[in-house]
């Protein structure tokens, strides 16, 4: 994309260049936070419908402004900061979760040459970036100087480690089938048409990603830091104002994320369902499935009750770890055993 926008300058310059990175960052971010905006009043649309309730129908029509009378609201409130707290810490910690939230879009291509930078190593940067957003959600814990807040953010981070492990064995799965670590590869990997998605050879390790993905983001039925009946908020609980609302924005943008990745790795990127629809420019699939992976996350949260934590720690060490340790080896096998290993031809 930056290529893309620095051509249309037709003279060459490093401040043009500069320009031109500045541009194409912008043209994701800007979109995403919008986005961020309305998937929380779509959230919130669907637990409704699920639950016949109405939902956000006042502000605005339908409703649709309701997230930016709520950001309204959070920027207008004052930031109150406990007064045996790391001010400076207590400050950061949402800004980094936020942020982090953010710049791990930049290897996620919603089209052919339609990302901010195509990374050979475009599946170890999303898991490098997820990886440090437990940083921020410790650095909230520890500076509340609170023993609620504490305990949230060493929940929240168990939770995220103990899910990472098996995202990252799922990984391999795929990766093994493309013999890349670009996500780009991957996509191109699933062209033809729904029949060759990864997500039908692979669906067991689909599901795995999937629940997976719902813990790694602190979602129902794993939203063990924010138990109400424990913890009140988790590591936000000491937050009030437009450092709350960086926690709230930065979970959203992790969950559209996620919902990324799993449209890259399972449902063709932006590939057309059928080669007789390739003629639909390729950003509107994957934004389609951006979205349906967004409401399965919307869906889960609708009727799934939540885990106890002592079960949830079970499902990934005992359950999940070894199932997707399981999954590697199969597929692995199956790979060699047919020869359909991408080094293999």
């Amino acid at each position: 994309m930056v290529e893309a926008i620095y051509s249309l300058f037709g003279v060459e310059s490093p401040l043009l260049y500069l320009t031109a990175i500045v541009l194409s960052i912008l043209a994701i971010v800007l979109p995403l936070l919008i986005s961020v905006a309305f998937a929380v009043y779509f959230d919130r649309k669907i637990w409704a419908a699920v639950q016949m309730r109405r939902g956000p129908n006042v502000v605005g029509p339908f409703g649709l402004l309701q997230s930016f009378a709520d950001g309204l609201k959070l920027f207008v409130k004052e930031t109150v900061v406990p007064a045996g707290a790391n001010k400076f810490i207590f400050l950061m910690a949402p800004m980094i979760t936020f942020t982090l939230a953010l710049i791990a879009w930049a290897v996620i291509p919603f089209d052919a040459g339609m990302m901010i930078s195509d990374l050979n190593v475009g599946i170890l940067y999303i898991l490098a970036i997820s990886s440090l957003g437990v940083y921020g959600i410790i650095m909230s814990g520890w500076a509340s100087n609170s023993r609620y807040a504490f305990l949230g953010g060493l929940r929240s981070a168990a939770q995220m480690v103990s899910y990472e492990v098996s995202i990252g064995f799922v990984l391999v799965c795929v990766l093994m089938a493309v013999g890349s670590l670009n996500l780009s590869d991957v996509v191109n990997a699933q062209s033809g048409g729904i029949w060759n998605w990864y997500f039908i050879p692979f669906f067991p390790i689909f599901i795995i990603f999937f629940i997976s993905a719902l813990a790694e983001t602190n979602r129902p039925p794993f939203d063990l830091p924010e138990a109400e009946a424990e913890l009140v908020a988790g590591y936000q609980v000491e937050y009030s104002s437009m450092a709350f609302a960086l926690f709230f924005l930065g979970e959203y943008a992790n969950i559209l994320l996620m919902s990324a990745v799993m449209a890259v790795l399972f449902f063709g990127g932006w590939e057309a369902p059928i080669p007789a629809l390739d003629f639909i420019p390729g950003i509107f699939w994957m934004l389609a499935k951006i979205a349906f992976g967004f409401w399965m996350f919307a869906m889960v949260k609708a009727f799934v009750p939540r885990y106890r934590y002592d079960q949830l720690m079970r499902l990934g060490w005992k359950v999940f770890l070894p199932l997707s340790l399981f999954f590697v080896v199969f597929y692995a096998g199956i790979m060699v055993a047919f020869d359909l290993l991408p080094s293999q031809g």
